[in-house]
């Protein structure tokens, strides 16, 4: 038994008008700003609340955080960071502002101030919708390993509460 397909020809408005069809409308887009706004706004936000000034907006995913006080009492608030673009970039920004937000030399010894500051920048993801992801998470714990056996290294005799399950290797 042999079966035939019927052939059908769906005609386009711009066919039938003897047009060539054009590229497809573009899909609508769900109310409210993009992605890329909100990084934007994210960014804006936290660099005028906190006032840092962004030295150098690094390539690479690391960052680093400073401030610089002058004779006269004034204080310059810098980061180097990655511009938010994504989970990633965004976590390593927010952890930079964290380290202000948060207030130098508040947590002793300075792997508790990594904590806080990781803290900061996940509570803020949070906040502002952006999606923490297994990659960030995996930084976050990597991080404050690192943390944790640099301040070993350097004669820390008791890990502080908040630290303790960062003081073995992350489980594969």
């Amino acid at each position: 038994m042999s079966h035939r397909l019927k052939h059908t020809t769906v005609t386009t408005p711009a066919a039938s008008a003897g047009r060539k069809p054009g590229p497809a409308a573009p899909r609508p887009r769900a109310p409210g700003p993009t992605m890329a706004q909100r990084y934007e706004s994210l960014t804006d936000e936290m660099l005028a609340r906190y006032r840092v000034r962004v030295r150098k907006w690094r390539t690479s995913m690391s960052g680093c955080a400073w401030e610089v006080s002058y004779r006269d009492g004034s204080v310059s608030r810098l980061i180097e960071a990655p511009r938010p673009k994504g989970p990633m970039s965004a976590a390593v920004f927010l952890h930079e502002i964290g380290h202000h937000a948060i207030g130098f030399h508040t947590y002793k010894p300075r792997c508790v101030e990594e904590f806080y500051a990781w803290a900061f920048a996940l509570s803020e993801m949070d906040r502002h919708g952006i999606g923490i992801t297994e990659n960030v998470r995996k930084r976050v714990y990597d991080a404050l390993h690192y943390a944790v056996q640099k301040a070993k290294r350097r004669g820390l005799k008791e890990l502080p509460e908040e630290l303790l399950p960062y003081e073995h290797p992350r489980r594969k």
